[in-house]
C-alpha cells in the first residue's frame, strides 16, 4: 500500500533517478511513477549532470558510486540550478564520510541500498529538518553483510581471492558464505 498521497509530491512532481544498477534503476522509476512522480532516469554521472542542467527536476534519488565517477557531482549541478530540489543519496557504500559530504552539498537524507521504494518515498517526503520514519521490514544484520559481500564479490568480478583479500577474511570462509543460500 502507498502510504503517501498525491498531494504530498506537490506541484511540481518531477523526479531524477541516477543509477548505474539497470534493473534496479527499472524497478524504482516504475515504482515512483505509481507513486505520483513523472520520473526520468540516468545511467551516469553525465547523463545526470546533463538533465540536471537542462531540466532541473524538484526531487533527486542519485546513486553514489558511478561507472563514470561520482554522483556528488550530480548533486552539486542539483543544488546550483534548483536550491529546492530534495536530494537523497542512494549507495550500496555507506560510510560516515560520504554520509557527511552528501550532507554537506546539500542532500536531504542518504539511504544505503537496497532500499525500497517506500523508504525512498518517505525519505523524499520528509518534512524539512525531520527524519522520515525507520523502515518497517529493515534489512536483518546478517542480511546487509551478505549483500556487502556479494557486492565486493561482483566487483572483483567473482574472483573469490581477490574478494577474501579486500574483506580481509579467509578464502575457504568466503567460499562458504558465497556457496549458502541469503539470509532473510
Amino acid at each position: 500500500m502507498v502510504e503517501n498521497s498525491l498531494q504530498d509530491i506537490g506541484p511540481d512532481k518531477s523526479l531524477l533517478l541516477v543509477d548505474d544498477d539497470e534493473p534496479f534503476l527499472r524497478r524504482l522509476a516504475k515504482a515512483m511513477e505509481k507513486r505520483g512522480f513523472e520520473v526520468e532516469t540516468a545511467q551516469s554521472v553525465a547523463a545526470g549532470k546533463a538533465i540536471a542542467t537542462a531540466r532541473t527536476p524538484a526531487y533527486a534519488v542519485v546513486d553514489l558510486r558511478l561507472e563514470d565517477g561520482n554522483g556528488l557531482e550530480v548533486v552539486e549541478v542539483l543544488r546550483d540550478k534548483r536550491e529546492d530540489c530534495r536530494v537523497i543519496v542512494l549507495t550500496g557504500y555507506g560510510a560516515i564520510a560520504t554520509a557527511v559530504a552528501a550532507v554537506k552539498i546539500g542532500a536531504a537524507d542518504y539511504l544505503a541500498k537496497p532500499a525500497d521504494a517506500q523508504d525512498v518515498m518517505n525519505a523524499l517526503l520528509a518534512p524539512e529538518g525531520e527524519l522520515p520514519p525507520p523502515p518497517e521490514n529493515p534489512m536483518s544484520a546478517d542480511r546487509v553483510r551478505w549483500e556487502h559481500i556479494q557486492r565486493v564479490y561482483e566487483q572483483c568480478d567473482r574472483n573469490v581471492s581477490e574478494t577474501a583479500r579486500r574483506l580481509n577474511m579467509h578464502r575457504r570462509t568466503l567460499q562458504r558464505i558465497l556457496a549458502k543460500r541469503s539470509p532473510r
